[in-house]
């Protein structure tokens, strides 16, 4: 598809058409454009040519029939939180807001589910279900949709507990690239009845159809929580302490590694006074009895691998507190460059090379001349770099590139993978290939017979 001459003018016609159909729920604003396209990447910003705000899937429906009867792309966008510009349009085209679509449509408190629109986001569905004694435990960190988070295929911090987005979707509401509705799965806990449809949009970063819906996994709240605190004297006792927790049975719902750079940086920002070591953040749930054996036994088995301090915290505000520290990296990160951008990206391992993986990458950030803290979900092999660097400075972006193309790369040979949370979008298409080989070309059959005109998403993913 070419956004320039007969492409051009099949746009506009879209974007006359929905004004007149649809009024101030199209905005051609120039500013309101560049805010839906990579609203959080370093990656350039390439804006639609009109967001429009749905507010029911059959908005979602009359938008999609009209783009696919004209060819022009659709981007969907939830809170704009993805951080490889997976929304960018690069060809043009319609960006479809879901934020509007905010309804929680039903929650099954035995059943232990919930129905909500795509546009709920994972703070507004906890408040809700607040009297309940359920929650949904997804975290990523931002407060991004529930449609945007199964859409990446989304998990964050308790991942090793309660999985990712796919193990806690368990039916869909779809609106195809041809207009049509489809549903996949029911509310049931297990199914096998043909093809795992669900599993198929998860995952596919809005490039196979539009999530408008999602029947979605509660679980309990644990009557007692405590996380444990420790500093290592270096990386790999840390990842070691983490493996040998995990081999024998402790089961956190949280286990979270910052290096010493961005332990200084969150004490910094957030007022704490952390030793600037490695330091494992560890929460676990339970009855209290229970809880307070594994904090024991995570005490014991941290000593092994040189713990040099351990403090656990059960009180909900030193908790809160903690956690808080934890997800404002970003702005922690900020302040050590003052200036320069924040640059994410993430890699996956299995978790008997997250040591090597971790160590290597911490010695090729110092080689390379890099301001660049480290922080990973690493009870399930998951780790973050973010790389604080002057994007003006064509010497250092250079570096910059160069040193990720040497992190994905690294990886993918530990038997790893390129991304374990933020997605390919724009910014990893190429180590995709380099990751699954063969395996791409069927990817791209799929997306073809969906979607023949390929107008949705397109660039995402696939290098067009």
């Amino acid at each position: 598809m070419d956004s320039t001459g007969p492409g051009r003018e099949r746009i506009a016609t879209v974007v006359s058409i929905l004004s007149e159909r649809y009024g101030e729920q199209l905005s051609r604003n120039d500013t309101i454009c560049r805010q839906h396209a990579n609203a959080t990447s370093w990656h350039p910003v390439e804006a639609p040519d009109a967001v429009f705000f749905a507010e029911s899937t059959d908005d979602v429906v009359q938008v999609v029939s009209l783009c696919a009867a004209h060819a022009v792309p659709v981007i969907p966008y939830g809170t704009g939180t993805s951080l490889e510009a997976g929304v960018n349009a690069p060809q043009g085209g319609i960006s479809l807001d879901l934020s509007r679509m905010n309804a929680i449509l039903a929650v099954n408190e035995d059943d232990m589910d919930c129905v909500v629109q795509a546009g709920v986001t994972r703070k507004q569905l906890n408040t809700h279900l607040r009297s309940t004694g359920l929650h949904f435990p997804i975290d990523p960190g931002a407060d991004a949709s529930i449609g945007g988070m199964a859409s990446t295929r989304a998990s964050g911090t308790s991942a090793v507990r309660y999985g990712t987005m796919k193990d806690n979707v368990l039916a869909l509401t779809v609106v195809m690239p041809d207009g049509t509705v489809c549903r996949t799965g029911t509310r049931a806990r297990k199914s096998s009845a043909g093809y795992d449809m669900t599993r198929l949009f998860v995952g596919a970063e809005g490039t196979l159809g539009v999530i408008t819906e999602l029947t979605v996994r509660l679980h309990g709240i644990p009557p007692a929580i405590a996380v444990a605190v420790c500093a290592f004297p270096d990386l790999a006792a840390a990842c070691n302490a983490v493996i040998s927790s995990i081999r024998y049975g402790l089961a956190p719902a949280r286990i979270e590694l910052l290096d010493g750079v961005q332990v200084r940086a969150c004490n910094a920002y957030s007022k704490l006074a952390m030793p600037e070591k490695p330091t494992l953040f560890v929460e676990f749930g339970g009855t209290e009895k229970a809880v307070a054996e594994q904090v024991e036994l995570f005490r014991e088995l941290a000593g092994e691998f040189g713990c040099e301090s351990f403090d656990d915290a059960s009180g909900p505000d030193e908790r809160a507190r903690l956690w808080t520290a934890r997800h404002d990296v970003y702005w922690a990160c900020l302040q050590l460059r003052p200036g320069a951008k924040f640059i994410a990206t993430d890699v996956c391992v299995p978790i008997s090379r997250l040591a090597d993986c971790m160590v290597e990458t911490h010695a090729d950030i110092e080689a390379t001349g890099l301001v660049a803290p480290i922080v990973g979900h690493v009870g399930d092999g998951n780790f973050h770099v973010s790389i604080m660097a002057d994007t003006a400075d064509a010497e250092e972006m250079a570096r910059t590139k160069a040193f990720i193309d040497r992190l994905n790369r690294r990886a993918i040979a530990m038997d790893g993978t390129c991304t374990g949370e933020h997605g390919i979008g724009q910014g990893k298409r190429r180590f995709l290939m380099e990751e699954l080989g063969t395996t791409v070309g069927y990817m791209r059959q799929l997306k073809a017979s969906l979607d023949p005109h390929n107008i949705m998403n397109p660039g995402k993913i696939f290098d067009r």
